[in-house]
């Protein structure tokens, strides 16, 4: 067995303890914000248009003319790479009669209108409009302009806000780009991307991302590799809304696989060079199975091509970080993959919206084929466009079967019609869900106008 002192991952100065009630005012979680009209109609007046939004990845615009498009609601934003490298985002509105120039993306060297054939150039300025003499205010041509949006980049996503004063997307993150510095996220390839409605309220989603407590019944395949035990985990958050449970990946001790089962955790410890078989007890092999993996990782990491890990301390070699970026975005960091999901509200029934799913993984050297976690093995090449799927009771993504996120909107519907019910006042919650009030009470902050 290999020995080495574990070196203890830093805390940021502004965590707080994710599991103190003492951290909450106490703002009831009311059943009626999953399917008011007038709370949803808050919640784009107060919120959706002031925090920063992903529009993609910064991979889809590796050339200048290159665009995507986000629809959120019933807005559409276009982010472009500009001939200087810069990225703008600009509405998806002519400046001429509000038509939409583009879906999806794309690469062109100018967005023409479908309509009436106005032409801009990428940098979004007018450069063509039929019979411009006609214009009584004046030739449109290098007058005019698409409405332009703030735009900035983090971990190889483009972002955009809609509040020409809101605080910077750093500001915005913040300390979410220090906590995760040592990951290379840029490099990550995406390998799978659905996009997928759902019958349920958008905040289903962030609720059920901000805990832990309901892995043990819904995904029984978990505790195997990521310990489940309540007090092995760590529970973060930060003032701006942003939070994450940290567990190790290792066996839980409460959980155990049936005689004769091949145990996923053998299969780690055996790719890195280490014999399950060595281990005395099967709480030995899981922790200090747990602690050789680490050496191995650091002592092999380089000759085996995982220059991802050049940078990474002992917790981010082994362990699962699941984090919440305050409203709609989580991101799972595992020491080979990074899964971002996201949940967006339908643009007109708040009892309806749209699941995200981003596998995405670090080239290793020699490697054509990676595990994507939740949807299978997938070649290691960059997807360029959305499987766009209705749930439908699991019909719509039967492929998604036994997987982590699948099981996860099985429980949405009926998730959503507790809300409606009378014996349903506010949620009971553990000290492990303290994250869940949290992020309702960071919400209501902006609805009330305190953000």
């Amino acid at each position: 067995m290999m020995e080495r002192i574990v070196t203890e991952a830093p805390r940021h100065p502004l965590t707080l303890d994710g599991r103190d009630a003492s951290n909450l005012r106490g703002d009831p979680i009311t059943g009626d914000r999953y399917w008011s009209r007038e709370f949803a109609q808050k919640e784009w007046d107060h919120m959706w248009t002031r925090i920063w939004h992903v529009a993609g990845r910064t991979a889809e615009l590796a050339e200048p003319g290159d665009y995507v498009t986000h629809n959120f609601m019933k807005e559409s934003v276009i982010c472009v790479r500009q001939d200087d490298g810069s990225i703008k985002a600009f509405y998806n509105s002519c400046r001429h009669r509000g038509m939409r120039f583009v879906t999806g993306s794309s690469s062109v060297n100018e967005f023409h209108c479908p309509y009436h054939g106005w032409r801009y150039g990428k940098d979004g300025v007018v450069t063509y409009a039929q019979d411009g003499h006609d214009f009584s205010q004046g030739d449109p041509c290098g007058k005019l302009k698409l409405r332009e949006l703030r735009c900035d980049t983090w971990g190889g996503f483009v972002w955009y806000t809609m509040d020409d004063s809101a605080p910077s997307l750093a500001e915005f993150l913040h300390p979410i780009p220090e906590v995760y510095q040592n990951y290379p996220m840029d490099t990550a390839v995406r390998v799978v991307w659905y996009r997928i409605a759902i019958n349920t309220n958008w905040k289903f989603v962030t609720d059920n991302f901000s805990e832990s407590y309901h892995t043990r019944t819904a995904h029984p395949q978990v505790p195997p590799w990521i310990d489940q035990d309540v007090d092995t985990a760590r529970h973060e958050m930060w003032p701006g809304g942003h939070g994450r449970t940290v567990q190790p990946m290792r066996p839980s001790l409460s959980d155990r696989l049936p005689e004769g089962v091949p145990h996923p955790y053998d299969f780690i410890l055996r790719q890195w060079g280490i014999d399950p078989e060595s281990y005395a007890s099967y709480e030995e092999k899981a922790m200090q199975g747990w602690l050789d993996l680490k050496a191995a990782k650091r002592k092999l990491w380089k000759e085996r091509g995982y220059l991802h890990y050049e940078k990474m301390n002992d917790e981010e070699l082994t362990d699962s970080p699941h984090t919440v970026i305050f409203p709609n975005v989580t991101i799972s960091f595992l020491p080979d993959n990074i899964i971002f999901f996201r949940s967006e509200p339908h643009p007109d029934d708040p009892e309806k919206s749209f699941f995200d799913l981003w596998c995405m993984a670090f080239p290793v050297e020699g490697q054509a084929e990676v595990e994507s976690i939740m949807a299978g093995p997938k070649p290691l090449r960059e997807v360029e466009q959305p499987e766009i799927r209705e749930f439908d009771g699991g019909r719509g993504v039967a492929e998604l079967a036994g997987q982590i996120v699948y099981q996860d909107m099985e429980l949405a519907e009926g998730m959503q019609a507790g809300m409606h019910s009378r014996g349903y006042q506010d949620a009971y919650l553990p000290g492990q869900e303290t994250r869940i009030r949290f992020f309702h009470e960071v919400l209501n902050d902006y609805l009330e106008g305190r953000r």
